[in-house]
């Protein structure tokens, strides 16, 4: 099988032509207001946790339409600007969308006893088990943002015995497949300021779940961490039995599944990703189902683009779109959103940008 399926160059806003300004526009820049209607399922863990997922099911959805699953990055949770947004647009096309809180995150928060990391591929299974009860006769595409698209990624390519026969596409957006290497690479001003950022969101995130859940172990550093490897090297190493940030890389860094994956995949980055490196991707080795699309411009889930290219300037979204909603079944090329189904999404969602 030889994946084709076409993919519109990204053209930068004039003004978001930085790496930074991209990453922090895909973030900041206003999006639209998405008044929440989901119904919240909690999914049990095998172990004893428990993690939310967020159900909208769009008007007129019939058990055989399609079905997204999406899942945030580091330090994200259900109400992040890309999860709403990216879940708003496949709505108005007619999908239904669940959005899943990893462990501790967003709905999720006191219901583990365990801290989310990169490398829990069996927590969105068990998602995926859950919403194929749901959705037996539903086309079912499972998407992934930055850390959890390398956890996506390691899901289908480790064990695809484990994922429900209907999950009939993958898309991965700014997955950190080499993880150790992406952790690495944040040297310099900006990128130590992303650094430090994360590791405060991780350290307020632990705290507050530990005021719910008591059993979540506490953060026991000998000295300040400043840096995500330190994080990972005094926390999620030692507490979720990796030992240590090296052996938790090494452990839970996706490349080296990829390729196995069999299902139909879409992995999308950009060359100016200042939290991704682009060398993850270098000499990266793919099955004929897996396309590997890298955009020069876009940073981390930025992709702010110009005006008249999309009904917006999301262009990332309108690609997840076009993806999920795409036949792929009847093969040769997959053919792109019309315009004129796009701008139905448009006006129905009323995103401003």
């Amino acid at each position: 099988m030889s994946l084709q399926f076409n993919v519109p160059r990204f053209e930068p806003h004039p003004l978001l032509r930085n790496r930074h300004a991209q990453t922090l526009a895909g973030t900041y820049l206003p999006g639209g207001r998405y008044p929440y209607a989901a119904t919240l399922h909690k999914i049990p863990l095998a172990d004893g946790d428990a993690v939310a997922i967020h159900d909208d099911t769009p008007t007129g959805w019939s058990p055989n339409g399609r079905v997204a699953v999406l899942i945030h990055g580091l330090a994200g949770c259900h109400s992040s600007p890309y999860m709403t947004r990216v879940a708003a647009k496949l709505n108005a096309a007619g999908v239904r969308t669940f959005r899943m809180d990893m462990r501790g995150c967003g709905a999720g928060a006191g219901l583990s006893s365990r801290p989310y990391h990169a490398g829990r591929s069996d927590d969105a299974a068990a998602v995926l088990r859950f919403v194929e009860q749901l959705c037996s006769k539903a086309a079912i595409t499972l998407v992934g943002f930055s850390l959890s698209g390398n956890l996506v990624l390691k899901l289908v390519g480790e064990a695809s015995q484990a994922v429900p026969a209907n999950v009939v596409k993958v898309a991965a957006i700014c997955p950190a497949i080499e993880l150790g290497r992406c952790v690495r690479s944040l040297v310099g001003p900006v990128q130590r300021m992303y650094d430090r950022y994360f590791v405060r969101e991780l350290c307020h995130q632990i705290r507050g779940n530990r005021e719910l859940n008591a059993d979540l172990p506490a953060i026991q550093a000998p000295r300040r961490m400043k840096s995500m490897f330190d994080f990972d090297d005094f926390y999620t190493g030692p507490v979720c039995g990796f030992g240590s940030a090296d052996n938790y890389y090494a452990s839970s860094s996706a490349r080296q599944y990829i390729e196995q994956i069999r299902q139909p995949t879409l992995i999308l980055a950009a060359e100016d990703d200042p939290l991704v490196t682009i060398k993850c991707f270098e000499g990266l080795r793919l099955p004929g189902n897996v396309l590997l699309h890298i955009t020069p411009h876009g940073g981390h889930l930025g992709y702010v683009g110009k005006r008249g290219v999309d009904p917006d300037s999301r262009w990332m979204d309108w690609r997840i779109l076009d993806w999920v909603t795409a036949d792929l079944e009847s093969g040769g090329d997959s053919p792109r959103q019309s315009p004129a189904s796009a701008e139905r999404v448009n006006r129905a969602i009323s995103s401003p940008t």
